[in-house]
């Protein structure tokens, strides 16, 4: 179905065409509409135009205005009156907003625009670190990066995810040494890799990294035998590969048991790691001195930049390759930017990565574009996002100081939304499979909403006795108004969602419509700048409109009989359906009863 035209687009029109032929000289203006507290919607375009043409802003509004049909049946606009300097206050006729949601609610896609080949974006989300469990720092970029997934390819972008895990470097030349010489320490207890928990697997491998590490710090000959197997590593030995691969696949097994628990659908075939693009480093390193774009420095491969200075004021370079003949993580990345440029055809390089990073890609596009990589056509960019931080405001630490494992934060939420859901579900019937199951939905939705609802930039405080109140702007809450909206339907019996255009609405009817009707420009916006928090807030918006609507007006006691009836369960059934499917392009679910 074509997307639906919402309200705030046919009145930006047909002020715009009343614009146009009041004050043909003035040529396309844009009347400038926005919500308004006023009245539905305010233009000030006026204010902009009569000083251009050095005319009456309020003369010109009343001619613009005398230009514009009201009140007639079927129009959309029912009245609109010029106020102050030359402002127009529209209100629009309760028939188009019903016959507008009508259109949404024809449509699987509640009308939300689709654009077919629109481009192929690659987004950089979720990278954990081969043998090392994931902590608190690792939850923004799975939340945001998954979001931004499902945002985009709903909108009609092509998709491609990369986890750019880190599955390379010296670390491991003391790892696989260690496991070389002690070859049973990955055994499971199984006896088999089928069976593992993740809990087992993480297990194996904080053991096996700590000792490793014990021994490197205090073994000089062991510390010169890992050191030689980075060389072997690096020179592809099939030994040492063999190792490797272990600790990798040991390391998936763990991910992919946190990714669950996150609720996320990470694919083995989008995992491509730093380990990746070793064929490609060389080369990268040559065209970058061929073209001229890097250059030798005290023996290292770098590149350089004007704006880029250290506190005693001398050039901080983007070293490419180190003295050693080492590669730095600038070769690996600017690798990457040419596999997804040149071998996935990526028009937009995503990357969902710490604001502390920042720095370091600014100078890695930088390069890529000097190197021709990125263009005007294809080009990168960072969401960067910012710290979690405890309730103190500080970097979210345990009591002892050590950097929260991400698993035990889940858990505990997953424990007290399930204490939050019995008690509110043992009164109206729950099972304990129900209670279970929408605790840890309701504990998951609950991480993902406080992450999300939070503009990306900013640090935000982890609070879990906030995040799973049924009160406030938490997911708790936008989950509780769907359950109460499929809990109305339960009991509707015969009763049917059926618009109807010709009947009066309530003003709490009028705002839930109105802003039922702002869905799909919500996830144009999102998508089109890359922030899921103003699709979050539009999702709160719309909980806390359909609140006081259920508050202030009856649905199946509604005294206009059965039409109202109906129409109020048209907008029940609308809003549920657009919280329902605002929740998972979020990763959120929505359980029928709470």
């Amino acid at each position: 179905m074509a997307s639906v035209t919402s309200l705030a687009a046919s009145v930006h029109q047909r002020v715009a065409d009343a614009l146009s032929a009041a004050l043909p000289e003035a040529g396309a203006a844009d009347p400038l509409l926005r919500r308004s507290d006023r009245a539905d919607f305010q233009a000030n375009g006026m204010l902009a135009l009569a000083k251009k043409l050095k005319g009456n802003p309020r003369e010109l509004a009343t001619q613009v205005v005398a230009g514009i049909p009201t009140g007639a049946s079927g129009a959309v606009i029912k009245e609109i009156e010029v106020s102050g300097p030359g402002f127009l206050n529209i209100t629009v006729a309760d028939e188009a907003i019903i016959s507008t949601l009508a259109a949404r609610a024809a449509d699987d896609r509640l009308g939300v625009p689709y654009a077919d080949g629109a481009g192929t974006t690659v987004i950089d989300y979720a990278q954990p670190n081969v043998a090392k469990e994931m902590h608190v720092g690792h939850l923004r970029s799975a939340v945001i990066g998954a979001a931004m997934v499902e945002i985009l390819e709903f909108t009609g972008e092509k998709v491609i995810r990369r986890h750019h895990i880190g599955d390379w470097g010296t670390q491991f030349g003391m790892l696989i040494q260690y496991l070389i010489e002690h070859p049973h320490e990955l055994d499971h207890k199984g006896g088999g890799d089928t069976d593992v928990s993740g809990e087992e697997a993480a297990s194996n491998l904080n053991r096996l990294y700590k000792a490793s590490r014990v021994l490197f710090d205090s073994d000089e000959e062991f510390k010169e035998r890992a050191r030689r197997r980075v060389v072997d590593l690096q020179a592809g030995d099939a030994e040492t590969l063999a190792m490797w691969q272990r600790f990798v696949d040991e390391s998936k097994i763990y991910f992919y048991s946190v990714f669950n628990k996150l609720d996320l659908d990470i694919r083995d075939p989008d995992i491509v790691g730093e380990s990746g693009y070793n064929a490609m480093l060389e080369e990268t390193c040559r065209l970058l001195e061929e073209s001229g774009v890097a250059v030798r420095s005290e023996g290292a491969l770098c590149v350089f930049f004007d704006d880029v200075k250290g506190p005693d004021g001398n050039p901080v370079p983007l070293i490419v390759k180190k003295t050693n003949g080492g590669y730095g993580y600038a070769a690996t990345d600017l690798s990457a930017i040419r596999d997804r440029v040149q071998n996935l055809s990526a028009d937009t390089l995503l990357y969902v990565v710490d604001a502390r990073q920042s720095l370091h890609f600014k100078m890695v596009f930088e390069t890529a574009r000097r190197a021709g990589w990125l263009n005007d056509k294809t080009h990168a960019v960072q969401l960067a996002f910012g710290t979690v931080l405890g309730k103190d405001g500080k970097p979210f630490k345990t009591r002892e100081g050590e950097t929260v494992r991400l698993v035990d934060l889940l858990d505990e939420a997953i424990d007290r939304a399930t204490a939050v859901v019995r008690e509110k579900g043992e009164p109206i019937g729950l099972t304990e499979e129900e209670i279970t199951g929408n605790g840890a939905q309701v504990g998951i939705g609950a991480v993902k909403y406080a992450d999300l609802s939070t503009s990306a930039s900013r640090d935000y405080k982890f609070d879990l006795d906030q995040m799973v109140s049924l009160n406030g702007d938490t997911s708790v809450y936008l989950q509780y108004a769907y359950a109460r909206i499929r809990s109305i339907f339960r009991k509707a019996g015969d009763a049917a969602p059926a618009a109807h255009p010709e009947l009066p609405l309530a003003p709490a009817e009028r705002a839930l419509g109105l802003h039922l009707d702002q869905f799909g420009e919500t996830v144009a916006e999102a998508a089109a700048s890359y922030e899921p928090h103003k699709l979050a807030a539009y999702l709160y918006g719309l909980a806390s409109l359909f609140t006081t609507f259920y508050d202030q007006c009856p649905v199946l006691k509604a005294e206009g009989g059965p039409d109202q009836i109906a129409n109020r369960l048209f907008l029940c059934d609308l809003t549920a359906r657009t919280l329902h499917q605002g929740m998972a392009l979020l990763g959120i679910r929505t359980p029928e009863r709470l």
